[in-house]
């Protein structure tokens, strides 16, 4: 019997079988990562650069390869699956036209020496754990900034999108880049932990949930490594009573549907204040009625499974939990007949602190719509959580949002009328329980390097 097995959640049929690795090739793999580390480290950030961008070249020749095998093993819409391989064609692209002055030398003047020089060297080997929700852009998002940096690569990817991280694998290699500077290892729980002990590896990133973050958090810190960890989140969408009710209501629709609900950086609250809840309310349950579930395949689906049959049931045994607890639903939570794990597009209202629903994730298609009397206690219920990932305000007092997202969100990004999942431009990442560490807009790229002080003397 093979160690994984990839299924098509809108099926439930078998895609593919593959073993885990031994030890002793784990290993091998390892010191030839390291190996191409001690080449890399000397190589020009300027040619670094240009490697770089033939991996997005490379990567658009197999957009639509890439782009059905994600939709196949983890049930994301088709159209979806493109708009993320062009995410990660212009992470390739911003990281090698920005990345050389990111990681120049920063020369400071500097009294009773001739010069202060800092400069931002590589370290080696970076590990990644990353999740099945979005199988290409969470490689993308830290193996593209490590790589620049000068480092190595390994991925363990999420068990169910096996196929997708070997094919990332193959794209890598038949770039520019040297093979073993980028390697997808198959690899089981207890390996892991033996791999973040190895001294060759030098950093460990995870996304993931807050109780594997835990996990990994810990195996990394008993070995004296630094890690990046980019956990669960509960993100509060705020509806201020001078928003616009049409762009919120647009705008929290899609930020819960997009990639099936399952996107830690989603809208999983919706907390509007009294003036405004029941034409906000009015709205987003007409907009959940009319979605359709189905074939991700099919453009005519506005979203298709949950990835494995497992979180389906989790997801719906949140949901009762939260109605047991007081909960109401104002549309959707029946689970589905039939083949695969869909799960209807779900509001539940009433949701109080104790209930699921309040307090902890919930991975799919479904919100929390909760009520606020104003501004005040809204930005309170947002921030009343473990989590601190994103957020977004709707109002049409921009200088007011901005000023309540700055100084008031505890969280590391926060939307304004508006909403996207990433861009390689501004910081992503997280506060709480959402993690810490930040990848994109500059700062991702210096997480994994040894910033150095070199002090100069003389005349």
């Amino acid at each position: 019997m093979s160690d994984i097995t990839t299924v098509n959640p809108a099926t439930g049929e078998d895609i593919k079988n593959y073993d885990y690795m031994s030890n002793d090739e784990v290993n091998t793999i390892v010191d030839a990562s390291h190996n191409a580390f001690l080449e890399w480290r000397t190589v020009s950030h300027e040619e670094r650069g240009r490697v770089i961008k033939s991996i997005g070249d490379k990567l658009m020749e197999y957009k639509e390869e890439l782009s059905k095998l994600m939709t196949e093993e983890r049930g994301k819409l088709y159209g979806q699956s493109q708009q993320e391989v062009d995410l990660c064609k212009a992470i390739c692209d911003y990281t090698a036209e920005n990345g050389v002055a990111a990681l120049a030398d920063d020369e400071r003047d500097i009294e009773s020496m001739k010069k202060g020089i800092v400069t931002y060297q590589p370290i080696g080997v970076i590990y990644g754990m990353q999740p099945w929700n979005f199988p290409a852009y969470q490689v993308f998002r830290y193996a593209i900034a490590n790589l620049m940096a000068g480092n190595s690569v390994l991925l363990k990817h999420a068990a169910n999108v096996t196929g997708s991280g070997l094919l990332i694998e193959k794209i890598f290699h038949e770039s520019e880049l040297p093979n073993d500077l980028f390697r997808t290892i198959l690899i089981d729980h207890d390996q892991s932990e033996k791999l973040i002990e190895n001294d060759k590896v030098r950093g460990v990133t995870l996304t993931g949930s807050d109780a594997a973050g835990r996990i990994v958090g810990q195996q990394a810190a008993k070995a004296i490594k630094k890690s990046v960890l980019e956990l669960g989140s509960n993100d509060a969408f705020i509806v201020l009573e001078d928003a616009d009710i049409e762009t919120a209501v647009e705008t929290c629709t899609q930020a819960r549907l997009v990639n099936n609900g399952e996107t830690c950086v989603a809208a999983k609250r919706f907390i509007v204040v009294d003036s405004v809840y029941d034409e906000f309310r009015k709205r987003i349950v007409e907009k959940f009625e009319g979605t359709k579930s189905g074939d991700p395949m099919d453009d005519s689906s506005d979203i298709g499974p949950l990835a494995r049959k497992d979180l389906q049931e989790k997801l719906h045994e949140q949901v009762e939990d939260s109605v047991k607890k007081g909960a109401t639903i104002a549309v959707g939570g029946e689970l589905p007949e039939g083949k695969g794990s869909f799960y209807p597009a779900t509001i539940l209202e009433n949701v109080e602190k104790g209930q699921p629903a309040y307090d902890d994730e919930l991975f799919g298609p479904v919100a929390s719509l909760i009520r606020a009397k104003d501004d005040d206690d809204a930005m309170r219920i947002a921030n009343d959580s473990r989590y601190g990932l994103g957020g977004a305000i709707f109002s049409k007092d921009e200088e007011k949002a901005i000023r309540l997202a700055s100084e008031q969100f505890d969280t590391g990004m926060v939307y304004i009328n508006g909403y996207g999942l990433a861009n390689p431009a501004l910081p992503f990442g997280g506060v709480k329980n959402s993690g810490y560490g930040r990848e994109h807009g500059g700062f991702g790229i210096k997480e994994f390097v040894n910033i150095k002080a070199v002090h100069v003397f003389g005349k």
